[in-house]
């Protein structure tokens, strides 16, 4: 049940559903509203494999508010908070 997303629009990979699919286009590190500083967010989901260019697909939701989010990245599973992932710009 992959849902592409077809018109092309750029989207934070927050506002996501689960079924989503579609290629990071870049980080945003700064209009997040996380916690953390746009340096540190930006290496956190870095090193986590959140790179321009990767596959990524919304699995599982939280049952609570929706969050956190199961992403599969390339062919790791990782759960991102939806702020954290407001910083992932996807297309």
């Amino acid at each position: 049940m992959s849902k592409q997303n077809g018109n092309g629009q750029h989207l934070p990979l927050g506002t996501a559903k689960r079924g989503y699919s579609g290629v990071i286009q870049r980080l945003a590190a700064v209009d997040a509203g996380s916690a953390l500083s746009a340096n540190e967010l930006e290496s956190r989901l870095i090193e986590l494999g959140f790179v321009e260019g990767a596959r990524v697909e919304v699995l599982h939701e939280g049952i609570v508010g929706r969050d956190p989010i199961a992403v599969r990245v390339e062919n790791v599973t990782i759960a991102v908070r939806r702020r954290e992932a407001m910083a992932i710009i996807v297309a």
